[in-house]
Parts: structure tokens; sequence; C-alpha cells
């Protein structure tokens, strides 16, 4: 909804804090890593129903991975870093929810659906952006490590329903089971997305592939 525009605000910002940091001699993996901790306190917190301090150590969290990627492209990205940062995220993400049934008995199905569709959509999400490198889709690259395909629920929509979590933990059985409705929609906005890409975009190893493939059926099992 509302994260590519909020990306697009802040990315300056950003992009000159991680150009001052990088020439102070910080790196991104520090920051990743500084950041994973304090998600993981941040779930904590949740899990033991200190809601303030949850939602602090989570706001921590994002702005330390929002610090990150600026960073590494001042000082130069990598694949390593670039997947790490991914599992770092994904796994804060999902150990909130965990956090937030552990903390609240009365929200665990609605946690269960929401990391149901957290899955579908990760996996979605995940595959299509190997699939579209493979088939070198350069125009929908954003300057992040992976290829993101948009939904209706993304980073900034997290922030924003994890906050809200905190704030008003009375209303943490409503609010998940919203999050996950929104979530499932866009898992499967990145399925239909992503087989409308994957028919449009051309593969271009498909000729070579099959020039490639060796006449002899003996040559085969080589």
């Amino acid at each position: 909804m509302f994260d590519a525009p909020a990306r697009k605000l802040l990315a300056p910002p950003l992009e000159a804090t991680g150009k001052r940091l990088a020439a102070a001699g910080v790196r991104p993996l520090v920051l990743t890593g500084a950041g994973w901790l304090m998600g993981v306190a941040a779930c904590v917190s949740v899990a033991e129903g200190a809601w303030t301090a949850g939602l602090a150590l989570w706001l921590g969290n994002r702005i330390l991975d929002g610090l990150d990627g600026p960073v590494a492209r001042a000082s130069g990205c990598t694949d390593s870093g670039g997947f790490l940062d991914i599992v770092a995220d994904f796994s804060i993400y999902g150990g909130f929810v965990v956090a937030l049934a552990v903390a609240m008995p009365a929200a665990r199905m609605a946690a269960l659906a929401l990391f149901l569709a957290y899955y579908v959509s990760g996996t979605a999400f995940l595959a299509l952006s190997s699939l579209l490198e493979r088939r070198r889709a350069a125009g929908l690259a954003d300057g992040r490590s992976l290829r993101f395909v948009g939904g209706l629920a993304e980073g900034g929509e997290t922030i924003v329903a994890y906050s809200l979590i905190c704030l008003v933990p009375s209303l943490a059985t409503q609010l998940t089971w919203a999050f996950a409705a929104l979530v499932a929609v866009t898992a499967l906005q990145r399925v239909l997305i992503g087989v409308s890409l994957l028919r449009a975009v051309p593969w271009p190893y498909l000729r070579q592939s099959a020039a490639q493939t060796p006449a002899n059926p003996a040559e085969l099992r080589r």
C-alpha cells in the first residue's frame, strides 16, 4: 500500500546517512547483526508481555535494517550480505509472530494464519526473485540484493502492524487477523504477478540450452 512511496521518501536521508557511516568505517554486516540482535530482544520482550520495550526494540531493528543497505551500497555490496539481510528479516518477522502467540493465547489461531500467509508469500517472493534473475529481468531491479515484487502488505505495512500490536495489545487478535488477511492477499498477488512476469520475460538461455543439448543420448548420462 504505502511501502514504495515511504521507501522513496526515506531513500535520500538513508542514503546520505549510509554514506557517512561507511566513510566512518561502519560495516553493513555489523548493522545487520546488531539489528538482528535487537529484533531478537524485541521478540523476547513481546513474549514476556513487555509491549513498550518490544515496540522500542522493534523500531530499532527496523532503523538498522533500513541503514545496512545504504551502507553496503556506499562501501560495496556483497551477495553474502544481501543473503544474511533477508534471512535476518524473515527470522524476526516470524519470531515476532511466535512471541505474540506465547504472550497472547487468544491470538494463536490468528498467529497461525499469519504464519501460513507469510510462508506462501515468502515462497512466491523468493522463487520469483530467483527465476527473474535467471531470465535477466534487469528492468525490475530496484537496487536491493533480491528482486522484490510488490504487494498489498510489505515492509512498511509490517512495521505499522507490529507497532499497533505493541501499542494496543488488547486488540492483538483482531489486528493479527487483519494483517494475516493482507498478507494472504499479497501472497495471491505475488503468485499472479509471478505467472504474468514469467510468461512475459524472455528466457535468454532457452536457445543456448537447446543448442548445447548433446545429440548422442549416451552423452546425457555423462
